[in-house]
């Protein structure tokens, strides 16, 4: 007996697209961005590979091993961060020979020109714990300066192969060590001084936190991490209480999500350091695509780990107008005394911020975090991370214009607020005609705010106003275009916000001259499209090269708004009918059981 199915023309076409049957099948032309070139050796064989450059690094892949060109963004931005890196931590090597030599006449000498592509034995140890394609570590290798060794490693043995390979074909064997163990395992062996790493790159498929323990022991003094979360509906508040069993914080559903997330992410490092007397300097975080991306140092100081909780607050969020409050968990008070003029003492501060109901729509709140409430830049960094960004050797990266653009809008930030509102939103709540933001900006600089962008969203104000001067100004907005009667509707926060008269008047007609910041004169790449469809972080554990490397989100488009065949019925019943509907002529019967 052999069964012998038949499908209709409707359902091989189906079939087909989604990649389940091989028919009509042709040689694929791959198509990407300039951000990578991706060439395909055709052959007979399954275990074919195919070449990607990106950068300066050239290597090859099977179908096996993990490679997603969407993060190209990230790598070039982890470059340009280590290369600047690179140059402050061996001035500060350098001077601190010159204090332990002061005594010496010739001592500060100048030290040797860090050069890409070269040992240092006095430079840099990168250990990248998940490596894949090793990729990113070859990379590092080739274009960073005063790097004296990277450790290349990852926990599947096809992946290390993989990894052996392509630093042979890069023929960067003196530079790059593969490693094949555990990631975690790797950096608990590595605790002792003299094996801690310089920089410690961790981009795993998900959340990071159980590497963050092992990371903080094996990490140098001063040394740096860079770390990737890509769960970001689990930090942006769609599941609460799973973010809170791995970061250890409540998030909240917020325009300021992505903010928040970073915030979520750092609080999670720092409390990781304290415990070992070790605290953490964040040099720049970013929310970028589907990710976010910090690079923290750390240092070892058991005075700077008291200063911690004054450092992380409770975040209050109004259910109604969403109005955000934040409380710290501890506060600093100077006590001066002859001995320490500087002395302060570490205190408690009296709670909670906020009333059992919102002053401004009588609504009640959520509570949310802790979260890091400190600055989530060095602006001293940023200033030369963008002296490196200019300079020529940057200018053969690719995403050079997105990082400029990113970079620029994060040094217009203020880095003392935390959280942001956003337009939209806000006008959203109150029903009305959107205000300009040139409008709003003006009026906050007129009354003698300060107001910047936040990189993570377009529509972002950052500002140290109170929310009641962002509510005045909407109210002197709603005098010149005023909202319907009808929305005035009882318990809703419109109504509560508008019936008042704001406080004061603002000057929302004339524009400031500082309202329109330098990156949107320049036209600069601040908040880019994604610029292909299906643009996220990609399937755990298949391969990332193909077309078919989205197969399953495509698969399950309008999942939900397609309609449900009946129980006793096949599936593709509808779709067959349909066919046949308007084909009479082609009737084919979908199983014919024959007898061999």
């Amino acid at each position: 007996m052999a069964r012998v199915i038949l499908f209709t023309c409707n359902t091989v076409q189906k079939l087909a697209k989604t990649g389940s049957i091989g028919i009509f099948s042709a040689p694929r032309v791959h198509k990407h961005s300039r951000t990578s070139k991706i060439m395909t050796e055709e052959s007979a064989k399954p275990g074919s590979l195919k070449t990607i450059r990106e950068g300066s690094a050239e290597i090859l892949v099977a179908e096996h091993v993990f490679y997603n060109p969407v993060q190209e963004f990230n790598r070039d931005l982890s470059i340009c961060v280590l290369t600047t890196f690179s140059r402050i931590y061996q001035r500060e090597k350098d001077e601190e020979r010159r204090r332990k030599n002061a005594s010496e006449p010739d001592a500060g000498s100048a030290s040797a020109t860090l050069e890409a592509g070269v040992k240092h034995e006095d430079g840099l140890r990168i250990l990248e714990a998940l490596s894949a394609t090793g990729l990113r570590s070859i990379r590092y290798a080739k274009e960073i300066p005063g790097v004296k060794e990277v450790i290349a490693n990852d926990l599947s043995k096809s992946a290390v192969e993989s990894i052996e390979q392509n630093v042979k074909h890069n023929q960067m064997e003196y530079l790059i060590k593969p490693s094949f163990n555990d990631a975690m395992t790797l950096m608990y062996m590595s605790t002792k001084p003299d094996q801690h790493f310089t920089a410690i790159d961790l981009d795993p498929y998900g959340h990071p936190t159980r590497f963050l323990d092992g990371a903080v022991q094996s990490i140098a003094e001063g040394g740096l991490l860079l770390i990737t979360a890509t769960d970001m509906a689990v930090l942006a508040g769609n599941s609460p209480e799973a973010c809170y069993v791995k970061y250890g914080s409540v998030p909240l559903k917020t325009k300021a999500c992505h903010e928040m997330a970073l915030r979520i992410l750092l609080r999670c490092i720092e409390t990781t350091a304290t415990r070992y007397g070790r605290y953490m300097k964040p040099l720049l975080s970013i929310s970028a695509d589907f990710y976010i991306r910090v690079f923290v140092r750390i240092y070892t100081g058991r005075y700077q780990c008291k200063k911690s909780s004054s450092k992380q607050s409770m975040v209050f969020q109004c259910t109604g107008c969403e109005a955000l409050t934040l409380q710290p968990l501890g506060v600093l008070k100077p006590n001066p005394t002859g001995a320490n003029p500087q002395q302060i003492k570490f205190g408690i501060p009296t709670g909670p911020f906020v009333g059992s109901r919102c002053e401004h729509c009588n609504h009640q709140h959520h509570m949310g975090g802790p979260i890091w409430s400190a600055p989530l830049h060095d602006e001293e960094f940023l200033e030369e991370l963008l002296d490196t960004v200019e300079q020529e050797d940057s200018k053969r990266l690719t995403t050079i214009r997105r990082i400029y653009g990113t970079l620029a809008v994060i040094r217009e930030e203020l880095h003392d607020v935390p959280l942001y509102y956003a337009l939209d939103r806000m006008c959203g709540i109150l029903k009305l005609e959107s205000i300009g933001m040139l409008s709003l900006r003006s009026a906050l600089l007129h009354a003698g705010y300060r107001v910047s962008y936040s990189h993570a969203s377009r529509t972002s104000i950052k500002t140290d106003a109170p929310i009641s001067v962002l509510w005045d100004i909407l109210r002197c907005w709603h005098r010149l275009h005023p909202v319907k009667a009808e929305r005035f509707l009882e318990g809703v926060p419109l109504t509560a916000i508008l019936s008042k008269q704001p406080s004061q008047e603002y000057n929302i007609e004339a524009i400031h001259p500082d309202a329109n910041p330098p990156s949107r004169k320049e036209s600069l790449s601040r908040f880019p499209e994604n610029p292909t469809a299906h643009w996220g972080p990609g399937t755990r554990a298949t391969q990332m090269v193909s077309d078919n490397k989205m197969l399953k989100s495509v698969q399950n488009q309008n999942r939900r708004k397609q309609k449900r065949a009946p129980k006793n019925e096949p599936a593709d019943q509808e779709n067959d009918v349909k066919a046949e509907s308007e084909s009479p002529d082609r009737k084919v019967p979908k199983t014919i059981t024959t007898d061999c």
